[in-house]
């Protein structure tokens, strides 16, 4: 694939656009349902928030970035991972937090669902704060065993199996940070180490990838063409970076905002202390 056709290798999976229209739809019935009992729960950043979510999990898969990702830059792939891992599904579980969430499935879909036992079991199991944890950080080091990872990229259903694993475990584990329907499965201070905790297991595969002295992933080791003349080395470096920044980004931000009522609280404090 030249650079040059890039731009043109725009692709329309069904799965994902099917996905997309279906979120969108539920997010809307959800929106419109709040906002007219109460505006102020459902404003229009909430909606700017859910849009920019959602274009952040379709968009990787449909655009040129994917293809970019499967056939010639590992950096590609990463950002690819990141941000339908992390950064949308933190944007949207903000998007939804509070009321608008108890809104997102209507009624006649949401009495069935809840009494079926073998569902709800399973989503309790599932948002138990370890097995989050666990599951996210099993689904980033898994999926970046050098074996593991070249068996997906070569195999379409497995790839798929892939990408969908990492938008599950994200909002998994960042339904622990953003808490969007307020159950307090963790306190404050255990969001922060939550949190901490996610940065720590990236870390291992961002600390691979910035030193290791040779290619890692042979499906990137020897390209025909190198994309914009970077080279193998060079392009796994720039993906341990792209994934460092983006979780400085994300969890970084986060923490800054889980940590911010404690020092607010700390200032206010060094007042009375000083009369």
């Amino acid at each position: 694939m030249p650079s040059a056709n890039l731009s043109t290798s725009w692709q329309a999976p069904p799965g994902v656009l099917i996905g997309a229209v279906l979120a969108a739809a539920l997010f809307v019935q959800a929106f419109v349902r709040l906002r007219r009992r109460s505006p102020g729960h459902a404003g229009w950043s909430r909606a700017a928030l859910f849009a920019a979510g959602l274009a952040l999990l379709v968009l990787p898969l449909v655009s040129p970035l994917d293809e970019a990702g499967d056939e010639r830059l590992l950096s590609a792939h990463m950002l690819q991972h990141v941000l339908i891992g992390d950064a949308a599904p933190a944007l949207i579980l903000v998007a939804v937090r509070g009321p608008l969430v108890f809104f997102l499935l209507p009624p006649g879909l949401l009495r069935p669902l809840a009494g079926f036992r073998p569902l709800s079991g399973l989503l309790s199991f599932l948002l138990r704060p370890l097995v989050s944890l666990g599951l996210w950080g099993a689904t980033i080091l898994a999926w970046h065993v050098p074996r593991i990872y070249d068996y997906a990229a070569a195999h379409p259903l497995v790839h798929d199996l892939e990408h969908a694993s990492f938008v599950v475990a994200g909002f998994l584990a960042w339904t622990q940070l953003v808490d969007p329907a307020r159950h307090e499965r963790l306190r404050r201070p255990q969001r922060i180490f939550f949190a901490l905790a996610m940065l720590a297991l990236a870390q291992a595969v961002v600390d691979v990838l910035l030193f290791s002295s040779a290619p890692v992933y042979a499906r990137y080791a020897h390209p025909a063409e190198p994309l914009f003349g970077i080279s193998p080395l060079t392009d796994q470096r720039l993906a341990g970076a792209v994934m460092m920044v983006e979780q400085l980004l994300t969890l970084g931000t986060c923490v800054a905002l889980l940590l911010r009522p404690y020092l607010v609280g700390r200032r206010a404090r060094r007042p009375l202390l000083s009369q």
